[in-house]
């Protein structure tokens, strides 16, 4: 019997609530969401993209300068939104668990600062079609290191042509990072901790199940987590023509 394909969720989370500090003082004022890529928020750009996918509803979760990034948001009217506030910080993992009551049973989880452009086929909807409930936990967008804009580190995993993922070895370098995109199933947080912690604990008791696969993205993604990757991200953006 063929694996049973999922409709495009309906609900998201994007991930939000983080400090940026690698951005230095671009975030002493502005949260890293609200940094612009082509006169754009990062977070509209991605809010954008969720809503032409078809998602109704996005929880936020907020932390560091969250009343500036609810204020931002509050004139969105083409997708809902809803915040699930931190008054600590949560990470990504616990960040999800405290949200969970607001998704649904397969969703969405992005970070606000990540940028990518389309390739042939909507990367949203690439992971809606290309994941199986019955077989898989999560599965995560991974881009090419080779066309990775601004990057430059060793890569997160090996994927291979099935989809099954490994983590890179110490020392080793590996063709694929993780690009900041997933599609979940909320059992993958069945039995979580209580509190702070990276949903990385999460991924790697689903690899180790067997539960974990990534589908490789064939369009471009620009890695903006420094000052450096959010200018090269503006200036490739613009000369390529594909943003407002």
């Amino acid at each position: 019997m063929p694996p049973r394909r999922v409709s495009v969720p309906e609900s998201a989370i994007v991930l939000a609530a983080g400090r940026g500090k690698r951005m230095g003082a671009l975030t002493e004022q502005t949260p890293k969401p609200l940094i612009r890529v082509e006169g754009r928020a990062l977070i509209d750009h991605v809010l954008d993209r969720l809503a032409a996918a078809g998602v109704k509803r996005a929880v936020v979760n907020l932390h560091y300068m969250g009343d500036a990034i609810a204020a931002h948001l509050a004139s969105r009217r083409d997708i809902e939104i809803e915040f699930s506030r931190e008054p600590e910080a949560l990470e990504t993992g616990g960040g999800v668990v405290k949200a969970l009551p607001l998704l649904d049973e397969i969703f969405y989880v992005l970070n606000a600062d990540v940028f990518w452009v389309d390739g042939a086929t909507m990367a949203l909807r690439q992971l809606a079609s290309g994941f199986d409930p019955a077989c898989d936990d999560a599965l995560l967008l991974m881009q090419p290191t080779a066309r990775a804009a601004g990057y430059d580190g060793p890569g997160d995993f090996m994927v291979d042509p099935a989809g099954i993922v490994r983590r890179r070895r110490e020392a080793e370098i590996v063709p694929f990072v993780f690009a900041g995109i997933e599609i979940a199933h909320r059992r993958l947080f069945d039995g979580a901790p209580a509190g702070a912690f990276s949903i990385n604990r999460l991924w790697d008791r689903a690899i180790d199940n067997g539960r974990l696969r990534g589908l490789v993205h064939d369009g471009e993604w620009y890695h903006v987590g420094t000052p450096q990757g959010l200018a090269l991200a503006d200036t490739r953006v613009h000369l390529n023509g594909h943003e407002r």
